[in-house]
């Protein structure tokens, strides 16, 4: 590493100029990278959900599907309508009355059964296809346009529309994401180090990783909008610990070198990569255990952000020292008072308290488990969105004027005979919350007139070995009631085909909370083993790493408790994803605490003394660290309309401090318990 070190000092500006250069390849690639806005798309391919709508795509045309809701306009008006939107780039198809019957035909002499379908007093519903999937950019276009052509109090209702809204406000609020992050890091950076310019210099610096790692995102095809929208906030919390890492080594170098800026900062380059690289670890690996998740959106998360903390290292390492030596002299100069300190009097407290403090941990720890487990869960993602979006009003007025909340898409052989199907149908029909229910039988059957041609819609319900029948359902997607309802659909299903498969996005939800909740059990068992064998290898100790993740594990579980009390109900996602991100990017903190304390006792002092002066030295680099974490997240999460954004930063905000808490005042007192019963045995863990 001293060669490195060297090569970096001496040839600093060609390296800096080339980190330069790399960001316009990188801009290029984050402009190409495509955004998943989808993400019931995340689920295993497996789920009987997505195996029904793989079906639906290549053998029925309908990779997805929107409803229109006009209001106020003559059936002559929807039809002109209808045909605008027809001729938009990415629409299939929309069909409506006049693609069955002539629209002079009154709708007063339609049957009552299609009137309830169509009709609503002055609203009229139909649907639309479109050429591609969901959230493909042709189908996001295509959405968009309807938007910009449809009526005043004309709403857009499905999937894809909810997709589209939400890039909308998701590509609006990124900006202010960053910004606000940034904002409320420099302030905290300049309540923590003396420098005034060194916090501009490494908000500089961090831009390079972030924007590497964005652009490298290219090779990856696309990545999710959570992930887009959080990449940039987790890595610039996690990672700015290794600027002030090597700008306090430097400066601690120059001191003590005799030869100049330059040999200062080879030193320092070759204590920094060996402090930022051990603790970046425990973090990489807490990112990369949601790589082990059924749910796709895991290793997508997982994948960007290991990647990023990675740049964020050889960022560092290789850009940073040429900033720093660029602008020491303005470093130097431009220096304030500093608020974050040294603790002296809280660590005597700490010590003097150590078994209360052990005691009142286990006395929290207990019941807050419980009441993490009593924090309700929200898996239907348009809660999360605000209701004066396009697509929610879409939503709402299918609700209230057509009783739709969701749609199930049935697939049954199509060996089936008229006579079972229709018996399938009415009991289907019989299911509570069913509202209407449409099949190629039905049609056929006499619902329409003579002069209705059923061969115009055969070629909707019957493709390639299977019938399609489409059953509207009262019930809102990822409720009990809907999860009923689709598994009393399965058991009449099965009774006339057993290989029927459901798919929308009901079934889709269904699935959903199902891998979500063996995601989350195998997930935080990995993450924990993973940062237990790391800090096992780190320290050569059985009973070290257990202190350390269950001081983390404390901050953790009275993290996701405090919703109970708060009656908040969170995303699905955030018991996996906090767990695991509050892990790995925390742990540092209790690294640094306990090898501060190792080296304190090294110096032949007894552990009560290693201990205090471990805290006090400690605290204001993990006060520093933890209020940067905070800083970064409370803002996005204060700015977001998104409720599921606003919940996670939340999470990590509140995450971080109580993190801090639990790693100053409950492990070193765990830590002392540890050494008292080790003496008692004849030794100290720290000799």
């Amino acid at each position: 590493m001293e060669k490195i070190s060297k090569f970096i000092v001496k040839y600093r500006n060609k390296i800096l100029l080339i980190a330069v250069l790399l960001l316009i390849p990188s801009i290029i690639g984050y402009m190409n990278t495509n955004i998943n806005y989808d993400i019931l798309s995340y689920l295993p391919s497996d789920c009987e959900s997505m195996k029904g709508q793989k079906i639906l795509d290549e053998d029925f045309n309908l990779a997805s599907t929107g409803i229109m809701v006009t209001n106020k306009l003559t059936d002559k008006e929807v039809s002109s309508f209808k045909q605008e939107i027809e001729k938009i780039d990415g629409v299939k198809d929309a069909l409506w009355k006049d693609d069955l019957i002539d629209l002079s035909y009154p709708k007063e002499m339609l049957p009552d059964k299609v009137q309830e379908q169509l009709y609503d007093k002055d609203a009229t519903i139909f649907i639309i296809t479109f050429d591609e999937d969901t959230a493909s950019q042709k189908t996001m276009n295509a959405i968009s346009r309807i938007k910009k052509i449809s009526p005043e109090n004309c709403y857009l209702a499905g999937m894809s529309a909810i997709a589209e809204d939400t890039k909308d406000l998701a590509n609006t609020e990124m900006k202010r994401y960053i910004v606000i992050a940034v904002i409320l890091s420099l302030v905290i950076l300049y309540l923590g180090l003396e420098s005034t310019i060194a916090p501009i210099i490494f908000m500089i610096g961090i831009a390079f990783p972030i924007i590497y790692n964005f652009g490298s995102n290219f090779f990856l095809h696309e990545i999710s909008y959570i992930t887009q929208a959080l990449a940039a906030i987790l890595q610039l919390a996690v990672t700015m610990d290794y600027s002030i890492f090597l700008l306090h080594r430097y400066q601690e170098e120059k001191v003590k070198s005799k030869n100049g800026n330059e040999e200062a900062m080879e030193k320092a380059i070759v204590a920094t990569f060996k402090s930022i690289t051990s603790s970046s670890v425990t973090t990489i690996a807490g990112f990369l255990t949601l790589c082990f998740m059924q749910l796709k959106l895991g290793s997508d998360i997982g994948i960007v952000m290991a990647k990023g903390v990675v740049l964020g290292v050889l960022c560092t390492i290789f850009i940073l020292p040429s900033m720093l030596m660029r602008f020491d002299g303005l470093i130097e100069k431009y220096t304030h008072r500093v608020l974050i300190k040294e603790w002296h009097l809280i660590p005597s407290w700490i010590v003097a308290h150590a078994k209360a403090l052990c005691i009142a941990a286990v006395c929290i720890f207990m019941p807050m488990c419980y009441f993490q487990t009593q924090v309700s869960q929200y898996y239907d993602l348009t809660a999360s969105l605000p209701s004066s979006l396009y697509s929610m009003q879409g939503t709402q007025e299918l609700k209230e004027r057509f009783d739709m909340n969701t749609t199930h898409f049935i697939l049954v052989g199509q060996d089936l005979e008229h006579k079972e199907m229709k018996s399938l149908v009415k009991e289907i029909k019989q299911v509570k919350g069913i509202e209407t229910v449409l099949s190629y039988d039905e049609f056929a059957g006499g619902l329409f007139p003579t002069s209705f041609e059923p061969e115009a819609i055969k070629e909707i319900f019957n493709n390639n070995g299977y019938q399609l029948i489409i059953a509207n359902s009262d019930y809102h997607a990822a409720t009990e009631d809907e999860n009923t309802q689709i598994d009393q659909l399965h058991e009449i299903l099965h009774k006339y085909d057993k290989k029927a498969l459901i798919t929308g996005e009901g079934a889709l939800t269904k699935d959903l909370i199902t891998t979500a909740n063996q995601d989350f059990k195998v997930v935080n068992i990995i993450s924990i083993l993973a940062i237990f064998i790391i800090i096992l290898i780190t320290f050569h100790s059985i009973s070290l790493p257990i202190m350390l993740v269950c001081a983390i594990e404390l901050a953790i579980t009275v993290n996701m408790a405090i919703p109970f009390f708060t009656q908040t109900t969170l995303p699905f996602i955030a018991g996996i994803v906090i767990g695991t991100i509050q892990l790995g990017a925390c742990v540092d903190y209790a690294i640094l605490l306990t090898t501060r304390v190792q080296e304190e006792y090294r110096k032949n002092r007894n552990m009560n003394e290693a201990v205090r002066t471990a805290i006090g030295k400690s605290a204001p680099s993990i006060i520093t660290s933890g209020l940067s974490f905070f800083a970064a997240c409370i803002g996005v999460s204060f700015i977001s309309q998104m409720d599921l954004i606003s919940s996670l930063c939340t999470l990590l905000a509140r995450g971080a401090i109580i993190s801090v808490i639990s790693i100053l005042f409950v492990l070193p007192s765990m830590l002392l318990l540890e050494n008292k019963i080790k003496m008692k045995k004849g030794g100290s863990r720290y000799e």
